[in-house]
């Protein structure tokens, strides 16, 4: 199933110091974004610490989240990871456990090259096929991007690949993944207005794991004073770690979820978790958490 809409990048729930899944607070979540205009949302991604959970754990929080959504609420799974064999392993059982589709960043730290891009990520696109696939560009997490081109012969030669998701943070970035043919679907907040008046489709966003309302209502409604909205709250959620200030604004919300995240990310500081409840109080939506 083709992504559409708010699709929040989720964040895993943590026990025990970061060290062991939640899978427990996962229904509260799926329940979360549901009720509050989220059409999707993407498991084990950048706000979810995909990247930090084991092969085993990152297959247990998608089966968790399977279960537990909604109907209606479309789920997606990321998928990158440091080599072509895990992301394919994480692909297929993806396809096999039956999500709506897969994202898949680069394998960060090495510099890839177009040939080495294009057989990874054909490998997973093909490995779930004919699930809708999706490619993760994020430059600021991977230490590059993706060539354009590559997207062009990979669209080319896999009818599943669906599109994008673009978390680059400069609307000129974004614009050349706007490509005929591919869905693409905004990762940095402010740009929301300026990409789906440049044709994207939709938002795939971290701070929707939080604050859903927020940014469905501007990806309903792409005006410039929404993304300067999204900018401001993003500005204020910088004084703190982003992952552990999202969890605490959800706990505050009313969602079960404890704060912890898996090292080498830390917590907040007492002085930073004063910052975030102002946060959550400043940006809270007018309806509250039932």
């Amino acid at each position: 199933m083709a992504l559409h809409g708010t699709v929040a990048a989720v964040v895993t729930p943590l026990r025990d110091g970061g060290a062991a899944l939640d899978e427990d607070a996962i229904g509260g979540l799926a329940t979360f974004a549901a009720a509050r205009g989220c059409d999707g949302v993407l498991v084990a991604g950048t706000t979810g610490e995909g990247i930090l959970l084991k092969t085993e754990e990152r297959r247990a929080l998608a089966e968790r989240w399977l279960e537990a959504a909604p109907p209606g609420l479309a789920v997606a799974v990321h998928v990158g990871a440091q080599t072509t064999a895990d992301s394919v392993a994480l692909a297929e059982h993806a396809a096999q456990s039956g999500a709506a589709a897969v994202a898949v960043i680069g394998p960060p730290y090495y510099a890839l090259d177009e040939a080495e891009l294009e057989a990874h990520f054909g490998a997973v696109i093909a490995a779930c096929a004919p699930m809708p696939a999706y490619l993760y560009e994020f430059r600021a997490r991977t230490g590059y991007a993706i060539p354009p081109a590559v997207v062009q012969r990979l669209r080319d030669a896999h009818p599943s690949l669906t599109g994008m998701k673009v978390s680059d943070r400069t609307f000129d970035e974004v614009r050349p993944y706007l490509l005929d043919g591919l869905d693409v679907f905004i990762g940095a907040e402010p740009l929301i207005p300026q990409g789906i008046d440049a044709g994207a489709v939709g938002a795939v966003s971290g701070l929707a794991a939080a604050f859903p309302e927020l940014v469905s209502a501007v990806v309903a409604d792409p005006s410039p004073d929404g993304g300067e909205r999204l900018a401001e709250v993003r500005r204020a959620l910088g004084a703190a770690p982003t992952i552990a200030g999202l969890k605490r604004v959800l706990a505050r919300r009313g969602v079960g979820i404890a704060g912890d995240v898996r090292a080498p990310l830390r917590g907040l500081t007492e002085e930073e978790g004063r910052i975030v409840d102002q946060v959550a109080e400043q940006f809270r939506p007018v309806r509250s958490v039932a």
